[in-house]
């Protein structure tokens, strides 16, 4: 008896892997025989939109025995547009970010924990075959700053280190653009200018920039510049939008490259309801730290949010 009922348990345990080992295989091969999706072309005509996002987040707490804030509150905004033209060989990008966030708590008052305008406009005119050809020549403009005064905390007083134009990068490029479809495109430049820019309201700050005469208003570099920009639906409520930027300054250590990298990563639980991650690095070897007085090394940030979203 022992014998047929180990006899049928090794049949069967045979016949369900073989089964499991067929419909894997077959899996398989259906996986390997689909289309591989493409991403869309850029439409004629004007494409517009974007995205703004509100979160809010509050606590309280007393008498907690694990230690917490008497009270907290956080409010971060986004908002993320864009307006692409084609027609023909021209082709006309624009984006523009903007974010804002402050956190109010007992135990440190109310500071600023995002602050940035970002505006990009791109020109490209497509080489060879409009059908086939992916290739542009191109010139762009960026400027770079934010709204309102930063501090530094870790010093007693703090001491501010940024303000509105103080500083600014505004670059100027010249080059060519890859751009295989809607979603996905690189740009590189040998020779581009940009300036970093400190107004006469914050000149007493223009030290932490690099500026060796701080009686000037802005420092010109000459360099090579490259950024690649991705904005894609993962999934149907998905969505992912990065920009990388590298800038080698020939007039100045052109081994160290200067880095820019912003990430917003989207979910979408519901028509007015979202989760928003933002992620930024930055390394700029000519920023230096307000309390050492040494170079500020890679500067990191990230914000999570839930709360109000809406795409237009």
């Amino acid at each position: 008896m022992m014998k047929q009922l180990l006899f049928t348990a090794i049949v069967a345990i045979g016949a369900a892997t073989t089964f499991a080992q067929d419909a894997e295989v077959k899996r398989l091969k259906d996986e390997s025989n689909k289309t591989i999706k493409k991403e869309p072309e850029q439409k004629e005509g004007w494409t517009k939109g974007g995205v703004f996002n509100l979160n809010l987040s509050q606590g309280a707490s007393k008498n907690w025995a694990a230690g917490a804030e008497k009270f907290s509150f956080s409010v971060n905004a986004l908002a993320n547009t864009f307006a692409y033209y084609k027609k023909g060989r021209n082709a006309w990008d624009n984006t523009l970010n903007v974010q804002y966030g402050i956190v109010n708590a007992t135990s440190i008052g109310t500071r600023k924990n995002d602050d940035r305008i970002d505006l990009l406009s791109r020109y490209g005119y497509q080489l060879g075959d409009t059908a086939k050809s992916r290739w542009y020549v191109s010139a762009l403009v960026n400027l770079r700053t934010q709204m309102t005064t930063g501090y530094n905390y870790t010093v007693e007083p703090k001491e501010k280190n940024s303000n509105f134009f103080a500083p600014a990068y505004l670059l100027v490029s010249p080059g060519i653009l890859y751009k295989p479809n809607a979603a996905f495109d690189v740009f590189l430049s040998p020779v581009t200018s940009r300036w970093v820019i400190v107004n006469a309201a914050n000149k007493d700050i223009r030290r932490l920039f690099n500026f060796t005469d701080t009686t000037k208003g802005s420092i010109n570099e000459i360099g090579a510049f490259l950024t690649a920009n991705l904005k894609k639906d993962l999934a149907k409520n998905i969505s992912l939008t990065s920009r990388l930027d590298l800038f080698s300054n020939y007039k100045n250590n052109p081994q160290n490259i200067d880095v820019f990298w912003t990430n917003t990563l989207g979910f979408k639980v519901n028509k007015y309801i979202g989760v928003s991650y933002n992620f930024d690095l930055i390394y700029d070897h000519d920023v230096k730290n307000v309390k050492t007085g040494g170079l500020l090394g890679t500067q990191l940030k990230s914000l999570l949010g839930i709360g109000f979203t809406a795409t237009f």
